[in-house]
This record gives C-alpha cells, sequence and structure tokens, in this order.
C-alpha cells in the first residue's frame, strides 16, 4: 500500500515537473527572417499567454509534447504548434489584414482602429513584392500622398497640400528625425537606407501634437529591420535599360539569444541616362546592435552612413519636353551629401502596464551643392538687358550637427480604461552655411559650359538652433467601444544668429536671436461600431517656424512669420464582404495661416514668403478587396482643393485662386495575382493617375496630367528570387512637376518606359 502511494506521489511530483517547464523560442518573419516584436503566445491548454521581445525571444510556462501554443500577430497568419522545450516560429505575413498595429501615432504599438487619426502603413511584404528603386514607388500607393521623383532618388512631396519644396513634412526614423528642426530639406528621404526599411508608416495632416514643429501635411517614419533571431544574409543585384544598376546586402543573427546584430546597405549607380548631365551614386549603411540586458529591459544602438552624388540636369523647357529633347543645359551642376546618424535608445518595462523610453542621438550632415536652381541668366528677353553670354550662380555648403535626447513614459490605467504619455525632447544643433559667387559662361547654344568660382560670398553664417519640448497625451474609454485622446505639446525654439559678412552684404541680417514658441493640441475620438466597422473624429493643430536659410539668407531683416495650420477630420474603416474587403475614408479642412509658399521670381530664380490665408480640403480613401486566394484588388486616392483665401504678390491679388502644382485627384490602383498552384510566383499591374493643375499662382498655365502604368512580376524558389519590373509600360510623356514663369514653362521628365531584372539569394539558419 505504502509503495502504490509512493508510486502516485511521483507520478503527480514529474507531472507537476512538467507541466512547470519553460518553454523558449524565438519568431521570425518567414521571408526575411527580421525578428517579430511583441507577437502573442497562448497556450491553449492552460489559458496563459505571453509575448515575444524586442529580439523576437520568448518564453512561457507549458508542457512539452503536450499543451499547444497559439501564434498571433496582426498582418500574419496565425500558427498553432506543439510545446517544445525550443521553438524557431517563422510567421508568413499576410497582405490584408482589418486592423493592424501602428507606432507612429504616439511613438508606441497602438491598433489602428483605436488612433483617431489618417494613418497608413506599408508593410514589408509590399515592400518586397513591389522591389522599389525609389521610395515614392510604393509612397505613392497611400491614400493622400503624391510624392514627386526628381531624378536619382531626389523628390519633394505633397500630402494635403500642393507640390512644394517647403519644410511641411517631417521625415523620422524609427521615431527620430532625420534632420533637425530649421534645417529642413525636400530631399531629405534620399538619406534613407531603403535596404534596412522594414515598414513605412505615414500620418497624414498635423501631426505636431507629438512631433512637433514640421509635422504640418504629414509625418513619414521610417521603421528599420531588426536582427534576426538565428543566422541569416542575403544579396541583390538588379539594372534597368535606362542606365541604372543597385546592388543591395544584409547580414544579421542574435548571439546568446541576447546581442542582436544586423548590417545592411546597397550601392547604387546611374551612368549615361535617359537625360544628359543625370550621373549618380550613393552608398548607404546600416548597423544595429539589440541587447537584452533583463527579461525587462533592452538597448539599441544603431548607426546609419549615407554618401551620396548627383549630377543635377535641371528640368526641361516646354520646347524640349514636347520634342523630347533630353540634353541638358548644365554640365557641372550637381549635390553631393554625406551625413551620419547614430542613436541609442533604452526600453524598461516596469511591468505589463507601465513603460519607459529614453534615446539619445547624434546627427552629422553635409549638402554640398553647385545647383542648377540657383543658375540665373543675365540677359532678360522681355526688357530686354544684360549679357547673354553670362549667368549668375553659387556653390554652398549647408552643414548641421546635432546631439538630442528624447524622453517618454507610457502609463496604463485600469480605472479609465486608458493610459497618459508624458514626454520631453532637447535638440541643439549649430548649422553652418557658406555660398559663394559664380560666374558662368553660357555659349552660343545655350549651355552653360564653363563657371569662375569667385573669392564673394553671398552668405556665410552659423546658427545655433535649439529646441526644447515637453508634450503630454491622455487616452479614456468614457463608454465601451469609444476611445477619446487629448494631447498637448509646448515646443520653444530658439535661433542664436552669427553672420561673419558686413551690412552691405547680399546675406545681411545683424548678429542675433529668434525664437518662436507654441502649444499645439490635439482632441480625437475613435468609435467601434463593431463587426469591423468605426468612425473618428480629431482637431489638431501644426505649427512650423521658418527655415534657416529662408529667415536670413539674401536678406537684410528677417521677416518671414512662423505658419500655423487648424485640422478638421472625420474618417472611418469598414470591413465587409464577409472579410474580404475593407474601407479607409478620410474628410478634412486645413486652414493655413502665414504659409510659406516658394514664390517663383521672373529671373527664373525662387524665394520663400508668407501667403496670408489658405485652406486646403479634401477627401482620402483607400479601398482593399480580395475576392480570392489569388487575386486582390486595391484603390488608393484624393480628392482635393488648395486654394489661396488672401494672397497678394507683387501687386497682384490672388486671392479665390487655386494654387498651383496642385492636381484635384490622385488616384493609385493595382491588382496582384498569385496563384496557389504556382507558389512563389506573383504578378501586378498598378494604374498611377494625376490629374491636370495649374502650374502658376496666376491660374493661366495648365498641366494636363497624366496616367502611367507598371507591370511587375517576380518567383520565389527555395533561396532564390528572380523579379521584373515595367515601368512606365505605355511609355507615356509626362512630367513629374510642372511650372510656369516669365522665362517660360519648366518640366521635370517622368522616367519613359524602363525595364528593370533583378535577382536574389537568402540564406537562413532554419534550425
Amino acid at each position: 500500500m505504502k509503495k502504490s502511494i509512493l508510486s502516485v506521489a511521483l507520478v503527480c511530483i514529474s507531472l507537476f515537473a512538467m507541466a512547470q517547464q519553460k518553454i523558449h523560442g524565438s519568431i521570425a518573419d518567414q521571408q526575411t527572417a527580421e525578428a517579430l516584436a511583441y507577437v502573442s503566445v497562448y497556450n491553449i491548454n492552460t489559458s496563459k499567454g505571453s509575448s515575444s521581445n524586442f529580439n523576437g525571444q520568448f518564453s512561457i510556462e507549458a508542457t512539452a509534447g503536450i499543451d499547444s501554443l497559439k501564434i498571433s500577430y496582426l498582418g500574419y497568419k496565425s500558427k498553432t504548434v506543439l510545446a517544445q522545450p525550443t521553438l524557431n516560429i517563422r510567421l508568413t505575413a499576410t497582405s490584408f489584414t482589418l486592423n493592424e498595429v501602428v507606432i507612429s501615432v504616439n511613438r508606441e504599438q497602438e491598433k489602428r482602429t483605436e488612433a483617431p487619426i489618417a494613418i497608413a502603413s506599408i508593410s514589408n511584404k509590399t515592400i518586397q513584392e513591389n522591389k522599389p528603386t525609389t521610395i515614392d514607388q510604393v509612397l505613392n500607393q497611400t491614400p493622400g500622398v503624391n510624392m514627386v521623383d526628381l531624378g536619382n532618388e531626389q523628390h519633394t512631396m505633397s500630402i494635403r497640400r500642393p507640390i512644394d519644396f517647403g519644410a511641411s513634412y517631417l521625415y523620422l526614423e524609427d521615431g527620430v528625425p532625420i534632420r533637425a528642426s530649421g534645417v529642413f530639406n525636400h530631399n531629405a528621404l534620399l538619406e534613407i537606407n531603403m535596404a534596412n526599411t522594414g515598414r513605412i508608416e505615414i500620418i497624414r495632416g498635423p501631426a505636431s501634437s507629438m512631433y512637433g514643429s514640421e509635422a504640418i501635411g504629414g509625418a513619414v517614419n521610417f521603421i528599420s529591420k531588426k536582427a534576426s533571431p538565428h543566422s541569416s544574409a542575403g544579396l541583390s543585384v538588379q539594372g534597368n535599360d535606362i542606365g541604372y544598376k543597385r546592388s543591395d546586402f544584409y547580414a544579421s543573427n542574435t548571439f546568446q539569444n541576447k546581442l542582436g546584430v544586423r548590417l545592411s546597405g546597397y550601392y547604387a549607380n546611374q551612368h549615361n541616362g535617359i537625360v544628359a548631365h543625370s550621373d549618380f551614386n550613393k552608398l548607404a549603411l546600416s548597423l544595429s546592435l539589440d541587447y537584452n540586458l533583463s527579461d525587462n529591459s533592452d538597448i539599441t544602438w544603431s548607426n546609419t552612413l549615407i554618401d551620396y552624388y548627383s549630377d543635377m540636369s535641371g528640368s526641361l523647357d516646354s520646347a524640349d519636353f514636347h520634342n523630347k529633347t533630353y540634353e541638358s543645359n548644365q554640365t557641372f551642376t550637381n549635390r553631393k551629401v554625406n551625413a551620419y546618424r547614430s542613436k541609442l535608445a533604452f526600453n524598461k518595462y516596469w511591468n505589463d502596464r507601465s513603460k519607459s523610453t529614453i534615446t539619445g542621438y547624434f546627427r552629422t550632415n553635409s549638402v554640398q551643392q553647385n545647383p542648377s536652381y540657383r543658375v540665373k541668366d543675365d540677359f532678360k528677353p522681355w526688357i530686354p538687358s544684360g549679357d547673354p553670354t553670362v549667368a549668375h550662380g553659387e556653390i554652398n555648403d549647408n552643414s548641421f550637427q546635432s546631439l538630442g535626447i528624447i524622453a517618454q513614459h507610457k502609463q496604463d490605467i485600469v480605472k479609465i480604461r486608458g493610459n497618459i504619455i508624458a514626454g520631453g525632447s532637447f535638440d541643439f544643433s549649430p548649422n553652418t552655411y557658406q555660398a559663394n559667387y559664380i560666374k558662368i559662361n553660357k555659349n552660343e547654344a545655350g549651355i552653360y559650359d564653363a563657371f569662375i568660382k569667385t573669392d564673394s560670398l553671398l552668405a556665410d553664417y552659423t546658427a545655433k538652433l535649439m529646441n526644447a519640448a515637453v508634450y503630454f497625451q491622455l487616452k479614456f474609454q468614457p463608454i465601451k467601444g469609444m476611445n477619446v485622446i487629448g494631447a498637448l505639446r509646448y515646443d520653444h525654439f530658439n535661433y542664436n544668429f552669427d553672420n561673419h559678412l558686413g551690412v552691405n552684404a547680399f546675406t545681411a541680417v545683424l548678429d542675433g536671436k529668434n525664437t518662436f514658441s507654441q502649444f499645439t493640441p490635439k482632441v480625437g475620438l475613435t468609435y467601434d461600431l463593431k463587426n469591423n466597422k468605426g468612425i473618428y473624429a480629431n482637431f489638431s493643430q501644426g505649427f512650423v517656424p521658418p527655415q534657416v536659410s529662408e529667415l536670413y539668407r539674401g536678406n537684410a531683416v528677417p521677416a518671414l512669420q512662423p505658419v500655423y495650420y487648424n485640422n478638421y477630420e472625420i474618417g472611418t474603416w469598414v470591413g465587409f464582404w464577409k472579410k474580404k474587403a475593407k474601407l479607409d475614408l478620410s474628410i478634412y479642412k486645413m486652414d493655413g495661416t502665414n504659409e510659406i509658399i516658394s514664390v517663383l521670381q521672373n529671373d527664373g530664380s525662387t524665394i520663400r514668403k508668407n501667403a496670408g490665408k489658405t485652406t486646403h480640403e479634401g477627401i482620402e480613401f483607400g479601398l482593399h478587396l480580395h475576392p480570392s486566394r489569388a487575386i486582390s484588388l486595391r484603390v488608393s486616392g484624393t480628392h482635393a482643393l488648395h486654394k489661396f483665401d488672401a494672397f497678394n504678390e507683387a501687386g497682384k491679388d490672388y486671392s479665390g485662386n487655386k494654387m498651383p502644382q496642385a492636381p484635384e485627384w490622385t488616384t493609385n490602383t493595382q491588382i496582384t495575382y498569385q496563384p496557389s498552384f504556382l507558389n512563389g510566383f506573383r504578378a501586378s499591374l498598378e494604374w498611377q493617375h494625376v490629374n491636370g493643375y495649374y502650374m502658376d499662382q496666376a491660374n493661366t498655365k495648365m498641366y494636363e496630367g497624366h496616367d502611367i502604368f507598371n507591370f511587375r512580376m517576380g518567383y520565389n524558389w527555395k533561396s532564390f528570387e528572380v523579379w521584373t519590373n515595367v515601368m512606365n509600360a505605355s511609355n507615356q510623356l509626362y512630367s513629374t512637376v510642372a511650372r510656369a514663369t516669365a522665362w517660360g514653362q519648366s518640366y521635370s521628365l517622368g522616367k519613359p518606359r524602363n525595364i528593370t531584372l533583378g535577382l536574389a539569394i537568402k540564406l537562413q539558419n532554419r534550425k
């Protein structure tokens, strides 16, 4: 009897020991091997759960060989596995989800349906399947976005505003601005390493209450790829028939389940492109180290280096554009960018409801130019006066270095079924700018063939920029299904200006300080109507001070005023057709005061001026249909009106006119086919439509718009991938941006039909 009791006891003890076994594992993306953080791991037998950490590692109490674990993550197909002492789990991304997790709303993970703002996410799957050679090729698939390709990864943007070159958008890398506030560059995204981008999130409308200055038309956050739980590496090469070549690589691993390492980059080169004087090359490198200090804390050190050079061919006049004469009258204009960014982020998870983050960063950046847009002819035919063999230009260097810190704490509060987020930031960025006048020779054929650099300085200054900010956000549920959010941010900018030139110089602003301060609020709510339906509404304000070069360069007195925006917005999301379709819709009205716009002068130059009052209003929509497993259809678009409410320039009243470079309709439609009988194959057809718009403020010249068709096809087989992209398949002549001045009309040429071929190999340790 005693032996029987002892045997039963021993069996119970061993079963109890088995039940207490700790299961360890890692979770990664099936295709890229990138670690997936915050994935839900649920023990079906015990009804207990856990989640993966920053490096994709997890642990959970389970009985090996008996318990079943359900692995689920928004945007990926769920998987159920049998518990084993060690698990290496790979999840497959889905191309369609009725909900998703976004980060950029408040720098923390949040369900899209609980965010009262227009935000869209471009997944890693979308990036991998579209194989973009420039970022606009995927950003333009987003509702409300018209990113303008200016060639060689140069660009500008249009989100809830006309196509413009001013400081209306904030570009972020993992939540940290790519450039210093006050030193905006519309080409900032050429400083991104596309080979290290895992996901892109786009906030449309002012996001100043969380991110501050420049987040007016929107904010674009590039979220970097994470290290893989096990060793992985990849290499790809591609090229097209108009001179473009590129090679990407990556290598990644996690050591001792503690230290994750990822190195990635690419080299791109173009030679003898379709337009003369348009060569370029770019090297982009990124290195990140992720270290788990403990079960509830981690640290990440990430670095990005960009080395970029491009010829600047300038735009085409009307005759050359329509006659398809792509010779350039520029022979020496160029742009060179050297940028390095480093940031160290520490995350502390105090418990399941409390998290603190602190990020320190360093940036150094130099943009050196002999810019084509500064070349001005001495001869003015409408007077007429000047020397037709002479033109004027400059060589400049706009550089800054930054030291900054961002600290934030998030605390969930059960009683209000919500949370609070509080944070602050400080950025110190000394900015130096120097511009030398150059005298340019123009030959009888109209070619700028030589220049002489002079000792004459157009600008030589240092501006020490300091931006201190604090912000607070409260989220609560007054009733079930409704989330209410209120946010407030205070920014204080200080520009300490030191002019190294005299009072008679082209830039003659006296030494001194300019300060700009502003509170920017946001209030919003979402209401879940159940069955994958809901609505949201918000009011937000935006604020941006004048940029340093706008304020000081070429001036004797800094006269520009800060810009203010009030944004009113409502929207809805609807899932229907048995979860095979979803619709996102937003309606907005944004009123601008003192909006700073580009004003083209009669000599061909551009200056920045306050435009009085403006109105921007429109409807943005995104429709996704999945009628079958093999076929998916996406339609994204916007209908918008941008107009001057009160604007006088050079004695002319443009009030009531439509703003130039502001198409009313932009749409992007794509149908994708991925047959089940040929696993790994994909094909898609895309249609990009931009309708006509005025080219000038007087509304006298019109660009007719364009329709572009792109065809993509690819195949994955084991570790190999091949693809081909046929861009502008109908070979339409089009301009990415068209403008008119007293000199005539100018067009930035869109690429003619071009065919890209690519090959990749990806190696993964699947143990």
